[in-house]
């Protein structure tokens, strides 16, 4: 359970939230840091890359006061929140580096490379009084959000299975999900995704029963993963990933005793409404569409979160928790 007491931003100024952003990867250059340009009241003050010209190339194309190649430099200027997008190798010591300087924390997926970093992280923010949060984006779309007030409501009855499917092609290359040190695999890239879906939708997960294949592209990292995860309260969870399908529906099914209800085009879809479908016994199928940007949206409810002095809708016990889901399916599937 998360500690009452975090610290209080803002006292005796203005409300605008200060950004340092660690991690100049082409996410943050092309995603990111344009969307935060986008919020009112936020400003990136501080930029941090291990590489000096590409934080100062960043800094000059967003209009950033501040650049640095020293992390310790970086935790010394003054910005209140941190969006920590680097490396999956580096986000363990940079999080708990920042908690140690008194920043909260929005960090990529997946929170660590295994449980026990991810614990230490989830520790040193508690121990500091900062928040910790995960990018899981996905479930803050408004149709997931619908979805969820529905099951919540009774109206398709009792769930019976919650499925996830995220697969795309991507032939092996020099990119870091191809190596298992750093966090390679679709089961660790995008299936973090869907199992936090999963938790959002229908609860806890105790017990998972995993595989993991090369099917099509041979690499030090499986291309195919899937999983059959059981909920604490009951019903099955099942996820599907890969790195190997030119195209597939990326869908998410929730099938309950008196219906079901199915999600499409907002994994892995770009500039396509997305659709929640309503089918219920006895009653006409109910089709629903909507666009929405999900970074954007993550990104102003963790805004308003910290403007306001309250707790994040994610917190690092979730990017712990997955990570620990993760770690059940990959030692079912290969006994490591």
């Amino acid at each position: 359970m998360l500690p009452a007491k975090r610290k209080i931003l803002f006292k005796g100024r203005a409300k605008k939230l200060r950004w340092g952003v660690a991690g100049c990867g082409k996410f943050t250059e092309n995603a990111v840091l344009p969307l935060l340009n986008q919020l009112t009241k936020s400003r990136v003050v501080s930029i941090y890359s291990s590489s000096d010209s590409r934080a100062k190339e960043l800094a000059n194309k967003f209009s950033v006061d501040n650049h640095f190649d020293n992390y310790s430099e970086f935790l010394n200027s003054e910005f209140d929140v941190l969006y920590v997008g680097s490396a999956n190798q580096d986000h363990a010591w940079q999080v708990i580096e920042a908690a140690k300087a008194g920043k909260h924390i929005l960090c990529e997926k997946p929170l660590a490379l295994n449980s026990e970093e991810a614990a230490q992280m989830v520790e040193a923010c508690d121990n500091n009084h900062v928040h910790l949060s995960l990018d899981y984006v996905h479930r803050f779309h408004p149709l997931v959000r619908k979805a969820k007030e529905l099951i919540k409501n009774g109206i398709i009855g009792r769930v019976i299975s919650v499925e996830a499917s995220f697969n795309f092609d991507f032939p092996p290359d020099g990119n870091y999900r191809f190596n298992p040190d750093f966090g390679g695999g679709p089961l660790m890239d995008v299936g973090t995704h869907m199992i936090d879906l999963l938790r959002y939708l229908n609860g806890e997960i105790d017990a998972a029963k995993g595989y993991m294949d090369n099917i099509i592209y041979k690499s030090k990292v499986e291309d195919f993963s899937a999983a059959l995860l059981k909920f604490k309260n009951g019903g099955y969870g099942i996820i599907n990933v890969s790195f190997n399908a030119k195209k597939a529906p990326n869908q998410i099914f929730i099938l309950g005793h008196e219906g079901y209800l199915t999600i499409d085009n907002i994994i892995a879809s770009r500039n396509i409404p997305a659709k929640l479908t309503i089918d219920l016994y006895n009653e006409a199928r109910k089709t629903f569409r909507k666009r929405a940007n999900l970074l954007l949206i993550r990104l102003r409810e963790f805004q308003k979160a910290m403007l306001n002095g309250e707790t994040p809708e994610i917190n690092g016990y979730d990017g712990l928790k997955n990570i620990q889901i993760m770690e059940m399916i990959r030692e079912d599937a290969t006994g490591k």
